[in-house]
């Protein structure tokens, strides 16, 4: 089973950004945290980031075929994209949307998200875990 996991905006900046909400925790220490956890379930992950829409767009409709799963943290654009969920609903692949924090405990506008309809799961405020708690989901 291949697993993409794909993060959005601000995500690259993990341990700098706020720690106070998304912890000391690095975007390195996350992906290896994740690579740690896919080895043990039996898994391969691979990961993309990046800071514009379109280029998660781009990345989803590149895993059409490739891979079996999606983990996605669509980051503020998960308030904000319709391009992100026609995406993930185009290719078909099941996908799990994750949030470090619980989105629906901050911010009015950041209690929208366009991504969860699409999703088979979402994980919300479990800090980086979350992460891993998605790779189980998919991994089942």
């Amino acid at each position: 089973m291949k697993i993409l996991v794909i993060n959005g905006p601000n995500i690259n900046m993990l341990g700098i950004r706020e720690p106070e909400i998304y912890g000391r925790e690095t975007y390195d220490d996350l992906v290896a945290m994740i690579k740690d956890k896919a080895a043990e379930l039996g898994v391969t992950a691979e990961f993309y980031q990046s800071n514009h829409e379109g280029d998660l767009v781009d990345a989803i409709q590149a895993a059409y075929k490739r891979f079996d799963g999606i983990i996605i943290n669509p980051a503020g654009y998960t308030h904000t994209s319709v391009a992100i969920p026609d995406a993930i609903k185009a290719v078909g692949i099941p996908a799990v949307e994750v949030h470090i924090s619980d989105p629906d405990t901050r911010e009015d506008f950041r209690r929208v998200s366009y991504v969860r309809p699409v999703c088979t799961a979402t994980v919300k405020g479990e800090g980086l875990n979350g992460y891993l708690k998605a790779l189980e989901i998919l991994a089942k």
